[in-house]
């Protein structure tokens, strides 16, 4: 269960950090707490598990990086665990999982996500990872996303009476 003064952070800080120099002077400012006080809350919260991390979400569109590649594999079975954990480790992959294929038409267990500033960078990324992987002659395909879609977590919701105190 969350505190009123968990909540209130929370609610400042869910669609991201101020960037300013001191983002949590700044959330503490909004709320009338010190920036000591917000820190406290944000590190007890993160070590009650009450919230599993607070990272940076690049917006890759933003960066230029419009090209998102979701490279499949077709993998023997008894390979995918090792494959997979040597794929996930390599700087060009974002996200790496196994997925059971869907036979007839979906024969692909092994995915990674691949980020680049065009279609033909991250082709030859996939082509240069599968080569150093050796998995280079296996059924493979490279499929690119055709919209950004917002990554969020889960959302805590403002109480009435909250809401003014939290718009300035």
């Amino acid at each position: 269960m969350l505190t009123e003064e968990e909540r209130q952070v929370l609610l400042a800080i869910q669609d991201g950090l101020p960037l300013v120099p001191e983002p949590y002077r700044e959330v503490g400012t909004r709320l009338g707490m010190s920036e000591e006080r917000v820190m406290e809350l944000v590190r007890s919260m993160l070590a009650e598990g009450k919230i599993k991390r607070l990272g940076a979400v690049p917006n890759h569109y933003a960066l230029g990086i419009r090209a998102n590649g979701m490279a499949v594999w077709d993998v023997p079975d008894d390979r995918v665990s090792e494959l997979g954990s040597r794929l996930g480790q390599m700087p060009e992959v974002t996200h790496c999982y196994r997925r059971p294929r869907r036979p007839p038409d979906w024969p692909y267990n092994l995915f990674a996500m691949v980020h680049g500033y065009t279609k033909e960078e991250v082709l030859a990324a996939v082509g240069r990872i599968a080569r150093e992987l050796g998995i280079d002659g296996l059924p493979h395909e490279v499929i690119f996303s055709t919209r950004p879609l917002k990554k969020q977590g889960t959302r805590v919701q403002a109480r009435p009476g909250l809401q003014h105190r939290l718009s300035h």
